[in-house]
């Protein structure tokens, strides 16, 4: 008789950590399987949004202009980090190149300076002409660029991809406009 109670606690308590450890299993598989099917699940086409920059003319021809704009990626916990700067400049009426902030050789925010009519970036030395085509230092190639449009007297940006090397193949390289000096 003790033999079998001690055999019952004993199945007893191997069901209950069979019990406890399917749970735990459940709870860690929960995050992988999101992950997993989150791009099937995903609703809204955030590579395909245009996001506003703001009214037209907030950008005259001939200046570049930092605007910043809400990544469209991202959730509500984001805060300040959410808003993405970039560099608009108006080439001409209508017509406008908006660059990445971000330098081409390892990411650093590059600056604008109206004097020399250059960006430049602070970490590295590289240096970019106004139209976004490397100048010096070591990045190989020039800024990146945003796809724009204009919808009624807003500039918008393609911003949910952001743009890189592979992205590029579809943006026309920058011209040399009559606002250059």
């Amino acid at each position: 008789m003790n033999d079998l109670i001690q055999h019952s606690r004993r199945t007893f308590l191997m069901k209950i950590a069979i019990l406890l450890n399917g749970i735990v299993g459940v709870f860690l598989a929960i995050p992988i399987i999101g992950y997993l099917l989150g791009p099937l699940l995903k609703k809204d086409s955030s590579y395909n949004y245009w996001t506003p920059l703001g009214s037209l003319d907030q950008f005259p021809v001939g200046e570049t202009r930092l605007a910043n704009y809400h990544n469209p990626v991202g959730v509500a916990w984001d805060g300040q980090t959410g808003t993405i700067p970039c560099w608009v400049r108006c080439v001409a009426t209508g017509k406008f190149q908006v660059f990445a902030i971000n330098c081409a050789h390892l990411g650093c925010p590059v600056r604008w300076f109206p004097q020399s009519k250059l960006f430049m970036c602070p970490c590295h030395g590289g240096v970019y002409y106004q139209d976004g085509a490397r100048a010096s230092g070591p990045p190989l190639r020039g800024l990146f660029q945003y796809s724009y449009k204009i919808a009624g007297d807003q500039l918008m940006i393609k911003a949910g991809e952001l743009p890189t090397l592979s992205t590029q193949a579809s943006v026309a390289k920058p011209e040399h406009s009559p606002c250059q000096g």
